[in-house]
């Protein structure tokens, strides 16, 4: 019987080229491994998701010191190992310090909790229908729902402080409940519906107290592709100075495949807002807009007296190729382009 050995590869001229140039250049690989040991290990991770799930992006050493029945000079090794490895960045204010991701690694570290850090505990956990895991024997794995719910309404209602705590729970709830419905991975509802939930009071706080800048809500079937696209450009464009919101009528699971390079591409040195996901369309997002764009929804995307609507007939990058998607990325960015124009020129 013969053997099967790998074949090296070859240029044009019939020159073997080494593999080995396809692999990670040994510099980033030595950056990676030293990130990877520094968070290999439970009480770290506990504390970098601490920070994490912060509303303030930060939290104080004494918060830290919390998730752990350890010494303060075990507490201090630890997030000196977390800093030295570039996951955190310190800053004395007081007597106490405070910690924060450091911005060159927020966009990994939180992605990497929102794929991971809420996987139940046991590989036997199976996920309930509000999405968090649950163990065999009927004990709760990682999360309990209504203490996670709990803690996550106690944010929002701290930071939103002009909105009553009872509407803050309902909005809390129906977020988490529309969410878990359409999530691929049940485990990522928590802090999916926070984040959601949080653009929601924004928008019922804005409708309230209009803070003067234009609101534009991008509206497509599933919220997988056009629409998150459309988003991402004008944030690009416009900055700080136009509210960007993307929801769907139907939102699908996740962002398609095929657009999240692109996607990636567009919001790329942008702030770290998350990864986007696909959100359904609520009455919140309707009413705090002052433009409405439309694309390929049709009469599902309902109609609210004195909004300005705008219906964009644009391809579905679904199941385009990878250039036909960079075409309708084109299409999109021409069409965004020309209403940051005329946003930011009537201001």
């Amino acid at each position: 019987m013969s053997t099967l050995t790998p074949t090296p590869a070859t240029s044009d001229d019939g020159a073997c080229t080494p593999l080995a140039v396809q692999a990670m250049g040994a510099e980033p690989a030595a950056v990676l491994a030293s990130r990877l040991r520094a968070l290999a290990d439970p009480v770290r991770l506990r504390m970098l998701s601490l920070v994490v799930a912060s509303p303030d992006g930060e939290a104080c050493v004494c918060d830290l010191a919390s998730v752990t029945d350890l010494s303060q000079p075990t507490v201090s090794h630890h997030l000196k190992v977390l800093k030295e490895a570039g996951l955190l960045t310190s800053e004395r204010r007081g007597t106490w310090v405070h910690y924060s991701v450091a911005p060159s690694a927020r966009r990994a570290v939180r992605s990497l909790f929102e794929t991971f850090a809420l996987v139940a505990a046991s590989p036997e956990a199976e996920p309930t229908a509000a999405g968090a895991g649950r163990a065999r024997d009927g004990q709760p794995a990682l999360l309990d729902d209504e203490a996670v719910r709990t803690h996550v309404v106690d944010r929002l209602a701290r930071r939103f402080t002009d909105v009553e705590r009872g509407l803050v729970e309902r909005v809390v709830h129906e977020s988490w409940t529309a969410l878990a419905r359409t999530s691929r991975i049940g485990q990522h509802v928590p802090v999916l519906a926070e984040r959601f939930a949080r653009q929601r009071l924004e928008d019922l706080s804005r409708t309230r107290a209009a803070d003067g800048r234009p609101q534009v809500l991008f509206v497509c079937v599933a919220n997988a592709g056009r629409s998150q696209l459309a988003a991402a450009l004008l944030r690009r464009y416009a900055g700080d100075a136009v509210v960007v919101r993307s929801a769907g009528s139907a939102p699908a699971e996740d962002v398609h495949d095929v657009v999240r390079p692109v996607l990636t591409e567009v919001l790329a040195g942008l702030p770290d807002d998350g990864a986007p996901f696909p959100k359904p369309l609520t009455d919140d997002a309707l009413r705090a807009a002052d433009v409405v764009v439309t694309m390929g929804c049709g009469d599902t995307c309902p109609v609210l007296p004195g909004k300005r609507y705008e219906d964009w007939a644009i391809a579905d990058p679904a199941l385009a190729s990878p250039d036909g998607v960079r075409e309708i990325r084109d299409e999109i960015d021409r069409r965004v382009r020309a209403l940051a124009d005329d946003l930011l020129g009537r201001a």
